[in-house]
């Protein structure tokens, strides 16, 4: 049965955008006058998403404050990180607050708007727990590489600036079952790229299903300062 719940990683500093937006958590990021975690949220809605649970740890009273418990039709909870536990770890403790079996997971600081349900038949055909949406992009040193096989299993993970020009990238967006943190012993604390990815990679069958829709990573001021314009075709 299709999940209607969805993590958002949402507890980065937004570093590199420093210059721009210094006064609050990256997701806040005001985009025509409403914070980017507004935008994702009206696109998870789109597709009867109910529940969302916010991983969140730097400035998060100033999202908890903005949103509280409600956003239009989705009910919020939010797992606070104390310290930072990393995006394996905030993952893993957001999972607590799940319902169901499976949830959708997104990077908080980019926009991908994919087809939910395409995700979700793909990893019910591919038979695995852990599904990621891949994007071809122009120069993937930016982002780091994934390499895959004809059955669309992932074959290797390569880090920022090992690979140059085009090529496919991990999107941040997952579908995930409860029991692939339940079946490996992950500590409270860790990376899903460098602990899971990277490690698991030849021993554990990562599926990734290439997607073609809008993208769009805030993390830069250059891309910042592109959605203020692109942002303005997401009309709901």
């Amino acid at each position: 049965m299709f999940t209607q719940e969805a993590i958002i990683l949402a507890g980065g500093k937004g570093t590199r955008l420093k210059e721009v937006v210094s006064d609050v958590p990256k997701v806040m990021a005001p985009i025509n006058g409403r914070p980017f975690l507004e935008y994702v949220l009206d696109y998870l809605e789109n597709y009867v998403v109910e529940h969302v649970v916010l991983s969140v740890g730097y400035m998060h009273k100033v999202i908890m404050d903005h949103f509280g418990n409600q956003y239009k039709s989705i009910t919020i909870d939010y797992a606070i990180e104390e310290e930072a536990l990393g995006t394996g770890g905030g993952i893993k403790k957001a999972f607590e607050y799940i319902h169901d079996n499976r949830a959708f997971v997104f990077n908080g600081d980019t926009m991908f708007r994919i087809n939910l349900i395409r995700l979700f038949d793909f990893q019910i055909s591919r038979e695995t727990d852990f599904s990621m949406v891949l994007r071809q992009v122009d120069n993937v040193s930016r982002y780091g590489a994934v390499e895959y096989d004809d059955e669309k299993r992932i074959t290797g993970f390569f880090e920022k600036g090992e690979q140059q020009g085009p090529g496919m990238i991990n999107g941040g967006v997952y579908l995930i079952h409860k029991r692939f943190f339940n079946q490996h012993q992950f500590p409270d604390k860790f990376s899903i790229e460098k602990d899971c990815f990277e490690k698991m990679v030849n021993a554990y069958p990562f599926f990734g299903i290439v997607c073609k829709q809008y993208f769009l990573d805030i993390g830069i001021p250059e891309d910042y300062e592109r959605a203020q314009h692109e942002f303005k075709e997401f009309n709901y």
